[in-house]
């Protein structure tokens, strides 16, 4: 029995190999998928879904206990940018109209671990999306516009109107080192930027 299971495996194996060549059975990846943004009959953007299977760029902290005990933003930050997006950076070294980033906000948990003493990821504490449309938003905002889903664990809002200028928008402008977007804090968008198909992986990334 073991050796015919080995037989009909052996057997299996090209037409494995051509179903995978031809793309056949297996499903594509995520960055073959288009993210386009919804709004409802009132203007609000409708919360995407499947934004932890888009592309991973970075997870910033600025936690209260290096903040004097009040940073302004002190969870996790697990920041995404949706695939088509992600390969437009990659092409052209730029962020195409409709270009959407979604960032999950995560409290600090645990600031101990088997692995050592440091900051570790607690339960989510918020949703929020930074969409590019020029010809949607105003010019003093870069074309971008901020959208917050709640600060609390989920469920979060199904869709919300976008935060005034003076709330997100002032701080991209001041301080964003490209297009309204803190690459400089990203280190995978600064690999990826210009890398083309040669830089599909990068290390790892999908």
């Amino acid at each position: 029995m073991i050796l015919q299971n080995r037989g009909v495996v052996r057997a299996a194996l090209p037409l494995l190999l051509v179903m995978f060549c031809a793309g056949g059975a297996i499903p594509a990846t995520a960055e073959h998928h288009e993210y386009t943004a919804e709004f409802t009959g009132g203007g609000e953007l409708i919360r995407p879904a499947g934004w932890r299977e888009w592309v991973f760029v970075g997870s910033p902290l600025t936690p209260n206990s290096l903040n004097g005990g009040a940073a302004p933003f002190p969870e996790f930050h697990t920041v995404y940018i949706d695939p088509q997006s992600w390969a437009h950076y990659k092409d052209t070294g730029e962020f195409r109209e409709g270009t959407m980033f979604a960032k999950e906000l995560g409290l600090v948990g645990e600031t101990a671990a088997s692995s050592g003493v440091g900051f570790f990821n607690g339960k989510m504490q918020g949703f929020e999306i930074a969409h590019k449309d020029s010809s949607r938003y105003p010019e003093e905002s870069g074309g971008w516009a901020y959208y917050t889903f709640g600060h609390h664990d989920e469920p979060y809002a199904d869709s919300v109107a976008a935060m005034p200028n003076a709330a997100c928008a002032s701080c991209h402008t001041a301080s964003a080192a490209e297009d309204m977007v803190f690459t400089q804090y990203y280190p995978i968008l600064r690999a990826a930027k210009n890398a083309g198909e040669a830089g599909a992986g990068l290390g790892g990334n999908p």
